[in-house]
């Protein structure tokens, strides 16, 4: 998981950073609000860990740009000194899903950051998960698509997955190389069109058959369902079966 903490104490950064990377998962540290939301035009994070009062955009001004302007539904948890129950109503209603008032503990943190991933992000079970018409086998790269058998090899299943999963999200470039070939370098950039190339055709990714994936320039890939179109539930992000992710 790619988690973006905006933060300008360094103590605290430090701290958020720490417990991040404890639990395995990438941190990238903003002190700057306009900073975090220049870098969500571009990119993509599965969680966003906020203090209200930074330099240039507070944590709720940065909340209230990804709620309005990102196409997928990112968690946000704030960590801040702003403990009135005025700004903690405030923040939740507006969109928060989940709020700490500084000071505040080291296995509290982990607890609160493992709770929220693990509710926005339900992990496959047994092996397989289901997205309407589309039954990917994690362990035998295999997706079947109404009860029919398409193989493909790791590295498309790979990619066939996180689109699916991250359905109506524009998915980077640098995000795509990273969860596929371990590396954001530009050495697999042509590898990466290639792949999903052979995805789409593969998979019947297209708009007669009620898909649209799209490179945006210089950007990435998004996997998008078109209106009117059956087999899938109009919503992104969210798993669509008991056994889905």
């Amino acid at each position: 998981m790619r988690i973006a903490v905006l933060e300008d104490d360094p103590v605290y950064a430090d701290l958020l950073q720490t417990v991040v990377r404890a639990l395995g998962h990438e941190c990238l540290l903003f002190e700057s609000g306009q900073d975090l939301m220049r870098q969500m035009r571009r990119d993509n994070f599965d969680l966003l860990v906020l203090d209200w009062s930074v330099p240039d955009a507070t944590g709720y001004e940065v909340m209230e740009w990804a709620r309005a302007h990102l196409k997928y539904p990112v968690p946000v948890l704030f960590v801040t000194a702003h403990g009135s129950e005025r700004e903690i109503v405030a923040a939740l209603t507006a969109g928060a899903d989940d709020y700490m008032v500084k000071p505040v503990r080291v296995p509290e943190i982990l607890a609160r950051i493992t709770a929220l991933l693990r509710r926005s992000y339900p992990q496959v079970q047994n092996d397989v998960a289901v997205f309407g018409r589309y039954t990917f086998h994690v362990s035998s790269n295999m997706v079947e698509i109404d009860g029919h058998a398409v193989e493909l090899k790791q590295k498309e299943f790979l990619l066939a997955y996180h689109l699916f999963v991250n359905l109506g999200r524009l998915l980077s470039r640098s995000y795509l190389q990273q969860v596929v070939w371990g590396t954001d370098t530009s050495a697999h950039s042509r590898s990466l069109d290639t792949h999903l190339s052979r995805v789409r055709s593969l998979l019947k990714l297209r708009p007669d058959n009620g898909f649209r994936l799209t490179a945006i320039y210089s950007h990435g890939y998004r996997l998008e369902l078109l209106a009117g179109s059956t087999g899938l539930p109009l919503t992104a992000g969210l798993p669509w079966t008991a056994d889905a992710r």
